[in-house]
């Protein structure tokens, strides 16, 4: 069972994440971009010349790795999923730099017995060597086998506020993007090396009948969706993005995007077609 006091202290330390213009084009692969080679759009991302940055590649950069695994936070990590992810950009990341991380966990949430935990970390982002504020990113996670620790505990924090849900109308825009079968294993050299996502071994264990895509590598599709729909491939548009995963995507399927313009949001809403389920919900995309 989740020990509450040792995660809600964990010190992270400050990391130091340092990326090259190779990093850059790579997340982009992994998520996607390119798939069309010709596509001028696309090869703003995945090509040197005049390299742009996917900006869901933020959630990714100084990240503490999966320290889920480590035995003194008590959870069951092999149940453990991405329930939500949210970003917020001051500034346009760069194609390369170095970045101080400073991770914390905000809340830990006891859904009851059976239920499971929501958690909810915060990470802020700086250039090294400034105390400008670049990106702040938040993740929910949701751990299946860890409800009810407040039992023990006696203690558990308010959950995070929902997100919004997508307009009751016809989306303005729908776009199919196609997932490689070998997504994950490209996404994963990004950094999340869960092996829920590679090993068949684990990911039967967790429940799964093979490994599942990375619930960021969905998100960073997300970001594509709404740069090619509505932003023109320009990376600076997106000043903030957030979006709840609501069931697992299979590495090879086709996700099709729905999305509404509301004014500078737009909200987005992913199906698998070929299994008749939503793989993400309440998306919404705050544009400059």
């Amino acid at each position: 069972m989740i020990d509450y006091n040792a995660v809600k202290n964990w010190n992270f330390g400050e990391i130091k994440h340092a990326y090259t213009e190779r990093d850059t084009m790579l997340y982009a692969l992994g998520v996607g971009f390119g798939a069309d080679p010709l596509d001028a759009g696309q090869l703003r991302y995945v090509f040197e010349k005049n390299l742009q940055v996917v900006p869901s590649m933020v959630a990714v950069l100084g990240s503490p790795g999966f320290w889920w695994r480590d035995p003194r936070t008590g959870a069951d990590w092999v149940k453990l999923v991405h329930g939500e992810q949210r970003i917020e950009l001051h500034k346009p990341l760069p194609a390369a730099a170095t970045l101080i991380a400073k991770n914390r966990v905000v809340s830990i949430t006891d859904k009851g017995a059976g239920k499971g935990a929501i958690t909810v970390i915060r990470r802020d982002l700086f250039i090294e060597g400034s105390n400008e504020l670049l990106a702040t990113t938040t993740q929910v996670s949701f751990l299946r086998g860890d409800g009810g620790f407040s039992a023990t505990t006696g203690v558990s924090d308010p959950g995070p506020d929902a997100l919004p849900a997508v307009p009751e109308r016809a989306a303005d825009f729908e776009l199919d993007l196609s997932s490689l079968e070998q997504a994950a294993l490209i996404y994963r050299l990004s950094g999340d090396y869960n092996p829920l996502h590679a090993d068949p071994d684990v990911a039967r264990a967790a429940g799964f009948p093979r490994p599942i895509l990375h619930g960021l590598c969905t998100f960073g599709m997300a970001a594509h969706a709404v740069l090619k729909t509505v932003c023109e491939y320009d990376a600076t548009r997106i000043k903030s993005m957030a979006v709840r995963f609501t069931s697992p995507v299979y590495p090879g399927e086709v996700v099709k995007f729905e999305l509404w313009r509301v004014q500078n949001k737009v909200h987005v809403r992913a199906r698998i077609p070929a299994r008749d389920v939503v793989a993400l919900n309440n998306g919404v995309v705050e544009l400059r």
